[in-house]
């Protein structure tokens, strides 16, 4: 940044919303009053709004400002322009439904017609925007963070080390962030996933760079953490699998597929486990809950012994509430009547069974 910013007033009508805001996660070409719209219903403005209407526009708090083409555009501060615009404007007020707000006098109007302005280069002030806004007092969403990031590193030819260090975070963090948004614009590039197709509006970019990290799914898709860190890091032959793995972070709207992972916790790390298992791999694929899927992939072996292991837990617990919590009910009494019979039926069941396999056994070793 330069080391002695000169601040210019520039009229208001002049200033244009920058476009390429990580937050805005732009999608398609939109008006500015379209953006004034967006800007409103998701980040706050009114709180920037009525500031500005009781206080003014404070100078100290100048926009950060650069000429692309003939366009003066805000690199930092939309927020506040937006906030401007629609104190100025009752259309714009009522066109976005910000009729809340209060009226401002013409003597505030006219002092808004001009606003404080530093002139910079994006590449000159990308330290104090990702200090501000990725690990900063006004932090924005972890894909914002995650595309300012890419800007800086493919853009600017910033290491993601040297990111880490400017911006105040930790390198893991920076990196992590990097390396989701980089599967997810190889995943639409390659057509495999529309982000925009998911199932829900909100996106939990979390899900899918936490994810990433996990050994399961890195095999799945054919990553490592030595290599892919870096555009287009699945290899082609798994681009398929990646479609696969985001369905099941976020669904499908348009195959009215719904996402398999509802919440990061407990459900991604459920994931990874079925991941790790080719029966429990192959039930996902064929579009099986989740649930079924994991039971798959763990193995009758290993879910009658995790449900003897729950029995268990489960009555004794019931039995150090007993004095406490039975009331001389005739029902509890037949319950647990009802139980101890099926552990006499399940032990009976078993001795069976092993007493078959032996039988069996010792034929095998007759024969041979």
């Amino acid at each position: 940044m330069l080391a002695s910013p000169a601040i210019e007033d520039v009229p208001t009508h002049e200033l244009h919303f920058d476009r390429h805001n990580p937050r805005l996660f732009l999608k398609r070409e939109q008006s500015e009053d379209e953006l004034i719209l967006r800007l409103w219903r998701e980040f706050a403005v009114d709180e920037v709004a009525l500031s500005i209407a009781h206080n003014g526009y404070f100078r100290h708090e100048p926009l950060f400002v650069t000429t692309e083409g003939k366009r003066r555009v805000v690199v930092e501060g939309n927020r506040r322009l937006a906030a401007v615009r629609l104190l100025c404007s009752s259309e714009l007020r009522e066109q976005v439904g910000a009729t809340d707000l209060p009226t401002i006098s013409s003597v505030r109007k006219k002092e808004l017609k001009k606003l404080p302005t530093i002139e910079c280069q994006r590449g000159e002030i990308w330290q104090y925007i990702g200090f501000k806004h990725v690990n900063g007092p006004q932090p924005w969403r972890s894909y914002a963070k995650a595309e300012y990031v890419a800007w800086v590193h493919n853009e600017l030819n910033v290491p993601l080390e040297d990111i880490a260090d400017k911006i105040g975070d930790r390198h893991a963090t920076v990196s992590r962030h990097y390396r989701g948004l980089m599967v997810l614009h190889q995943a639409e590039s390659s057509g495999v996933y529309d982000i925009a197709d998911r199932w829900k509006n909100h996106f939990a970019f979390s899900h899918l760079f936490t994810g990433l990290g996990y050994r399961n799914i890195q095999k799945f898709l054919g990553i490592d953490n030595a290599t892919s860190f870096q555009p287009n890091p699945i290899p082609e032959n798994n681009l398929k699998n990646l479609g696969y793995f985001l369905r099941w972070l976020y669904g499908q709207k348009s195959t009215n597929t719904r996402p398999l992972v509802q919440s990061q916790n407990p459900d991604l790390r459920r994931l990874e486990d079925t991941l790790g298992y080719e029966p429990g791999l192959i039930a996902l694929k064929r579009g099986l809950p989740l649930d079924i899927a994991e039971e798959i992939s763990t193995g009758d072996e290993e879910l009658f012994r995790a449900n003897l292991m729950d029995a268990r837990r489960h009555l004794q617990y019931a039995r150090g509430k007993q004095l406490t919590g039975d009331r001389g009910d005739v029902d509890t009494l037949q319950i647990a009547r009802e139980i101890l019979d099926l552990a006499d039926h399940l032990v009976l069941d078993m001795e069976a069974h092993r007493r078959k396999e032996r039988v069996g056994r010792r034929k095998s070793q007759t024969k041979v």
